[in-house]
C-alpha cells in the first residue's frame, strides 16, 4: 500500500500517522489562566528536543471532528508555564480519565483523583502521583496551522524536575527498570516500559564500528545471522583475531561432528554464535565465527 497523506482526509492521518510513528511518551501537562483555573491533560505528541538548554516540546492538535482548540493550549498562552508529569503505568487509566473533554473551569485533577502539588517555580500545580515531575517555562508557541488537525509546538525550558528517590539505584543512578513509563500507540494501544521488554543496545560513542561492509562474506551473507547480529558484530573496533586459549565445549563439539561437511559446520556455528549475540557475548560470538578459517 502506498498511502499519499494529502489524498486523505484528516481523521485518516492522524489514524495512520499514531499507529505507525510509535510509541509515542505522554506529557501530561498542568497548566493555568490568567484567572487562575488550572487545567490537567495528556499529549503523546512529545519529547525531548535538547539537554544544553534543557528542551521539551508537546503539541496540543486542534480538534479534528470540529477544529477547536485546547484548554492548554490556551492556558500556555495566557500563563506560558507549564508542570510536566511523567506518566508511568500505575497511574495510566487515570490519565486517560483527564483526557476527557470537560468545560472550561473544570478541575481535572478532581475529576481523574488526582493530588495536585505547588510547585516551587511556576504557577500550575504539578500531579504528586507522578514520580517525575518538570518545572518548565514556555519559551514559544508555534502554530503549524489552522485547520483541523494541525498542530501547536509548545516549546518549553526544564528549569526544575523532582525525582522519587524510589527510582533511583544504590549508587545514586536513574534505574530505568523502576521506572514503568507508558507509552502511546494508535487508537487504543498503550504500551508499558519493564524488565520484560528492556534491552541494551551497546552505542558507539568514541569508537568507530568497522562496519558491515567490512565483515568477511561468510558472515555477512549468513543465512542464519540477521540484521541485528550483524550489526553487534560491526560494532567493534576492528576485526577480531582467532584467540587461542579461547575455550568452549559447545565449540568442539561442532567441530568436532560438523567438522568433514563444511556446510553443515557453517550452519551449526552461526547458529550457535546467534545464540550467543542473543546474550550479548559478541566477543564469544567472534571467536565461534573465527572457527571457519
Amino acid at each position: 500500500m502506498i498511502l499519499d497523506l494529502k489524498d486523505l482526509k484528516p481523521v485518516e492521518k492522524q489514524y495512520y500517522l499514531q499507529h505507525f510513528i510509535a510509541p509515542r511518551p505522554i506529557c501530561f501537562a498542568s497548566t493555568i489562566d490568567k484567572k487562575g483555573n488550572v487545567n490537567l491533560s495528556p499529549f503523546s505528541f512529545f519529547n525531548l528536543f535538547s539537554s544544553n538548554p534543557p528542551i521539551v516540546v508537546f503539541s496540543p492538535v486542534r480538534r479534528i471532528r470540529n477544529n477547536t482548540t485546547k484548554h492548554t493550549l490556551e492556558n500556555v498562552l495566557e500563563v506560558p508555564e507549564v508542570a510536566i508529569n511523567i506518566v508511568t503505568h500505575d497511574m495510566v487509566q487515570q490519565t486517560s480519565l483527564a483526557s476527557c473533554e470537560f468545560p472550561k473551569g473544570v478541575n481535572e485533577f478532581i475529576k481523574a483523583g488526582f493530588t495536585p502539588e505547588p510547585a516551587t517555580m511556576i504557577r500550575p500545580p504539578m500531579v504528586k502521583e507522578s514520580k517525575i515531575k518538570m518545572e518548565c517555562k514556555v519559551l514559544e508557541v508555534k502554530s503549524l496551522g489552522h485547520e483541523a488537525g494541525s498542530g501547536n509546538l509548545v516549546i518549553c525550558e526544564i528549569m526544575r524536575v523532582h525525582v522519587d528517590d524510589s527510582l533511583f539505584s544504590a549508587d545514586k543512578k536513574i534505574d530505568q527498570r523502576k521506572i514503568n513509563h507508558v507509552a502511546r500507540l494508535g487508537a487504543d494501544w498503550y504500551c508499558v516500559v519493564n524488565e520484560n521488554n528492556l534491552f541494551e543496545v551497546e552505542k558507539p560513542n568514541t569508537e568507530i564500528g568497522i562496519g558491515i561492509d567490512s565483515l568477511p562474506l561468510s558472515i555477512r551473507n549468513s543465512k542464519i545471522l540477521s540484521g541485528n547480529d550483524l550489526g553487534q558484530l560491526a560494532n567493534v573496533k576492528e576485526e577480531p583475531v582467532i584467540d587461542p586459549s579461547f575455550d568452549d565445549a559447545r565449540l568442539k563439539e561442532i567441530i568436532q561432528y560438523y567438522g568433514i561437511n563444511p556446510d553443515e559446520m557453517e550452519k551449526e556455528l552461526h547458529t550457535y554464535a546467534k545464540k550467543l549475540l542473543k546474550t550479548g557475548k559478541v566477543t564469544q560470538a567472534w571467536q565461534v565465527l573465527l572457527a571457519l578459517n
